[in-house]
């Protein structure tokens, strides 16, 4: 893993505010992603395991992951949070809701354990050709971190195509935006998890978002979603 005060935070936070997406480039090494993607069938791994169809999230599989996490999947999640808290408690800021993030995530864990999330939301998806998951929001509770992100474990173009990321966002009174994005392997997608404040010429408003991926056309597709908080 590369590190990440080798990026350039003050345009990653820019372009959250503006889009409420961005991406930081090559944080995982290719082997990295081979090694994350190979563990998905170690059960000993994962708390639960979702058939997407059962539900009607889509077409594919994902598997939460259990306490202790794994150490790679550990760093990342402690390591990306105390860049992200500032540009959060900005976004809460805006939006006026009463709502402080500390700076470390053990920290912000206490505030999830007191509300009752105890169970870790860290989880890897799994894709084949036809596989798809349809517009979402992740929330478990009523402690939430506005951000989260996804790290791709494979090579578009290569092991699969199709499998686009698609964020859509929601202005108040307007149609929705789509956005598309393939992020290549190695890569952090960064965005919001429900909203993000939007300034306009009475004040900050809320625009919804939510994010899904589009159905694969052939191959294989992993990625890595880490969330800040816990689940009930």
């Amino acid at each position: 893993m590369k590190q990440l005060q080798s990026y350039d935070w003050e345009r990653l936070e820019q372009e959250l505010h503006n889009k409420g997406f961005a991406i930081v480039k090559n944080l995982l090494e290719e082997a990295e992603c081979k090694q994350l993607a190979d563990d998905y069938d170690r059960s000993s791994c994962y708390r639960k395991t979702i058939r997407m169809e059962r539900y009607r999230f889509g077409s594919g599989e994902y598997k939460y992951f259990s306490y202790p996490l794994p150490p790679l999947i550990q760093e990342l999640r402690t390591e990306i949070y105390p860049y992200l808290a500032p540009i959060a408690n900005l976004w809460m800021k805006a939006m006026q809701i009463p709502v402080v993030y500390p700076p470390r995530h053990n920290e912000f864990l206490e505030q999830c354990r007191a509300a009752g999330q105890v169970n870790p939301t860290v989880l890897i998806l799994k894709y084949g050709e036809n596989g798809y998951n349809t517009l979402h929001q992740d929330l478990y509770g009523s402690v939430y971190f506005p951000m989260q992100v996804v790290l791709m474990l494979n090579k578009p173009g290569i092991d699969y195509t199709g499998g686009e990321f698609v964020i859509t966002e929601q202005v108040p009174r307007a149609q929705s935006k789509a956005n598309v994005i393939q992020p290549e392997q190695g890569d952090m997608l960064i965005f919001a998890t429900n909203f993000r404040p939007v300034q306009g010429s009475r004040g900050y408003y809320k625009v919804a978002m939510k994010h899904g991926v589009s159905p694969l056309h052939t191959g294989q597709r992993h990625s890595l979603g880490i969330i800040f908080h816990d689940a009930l």
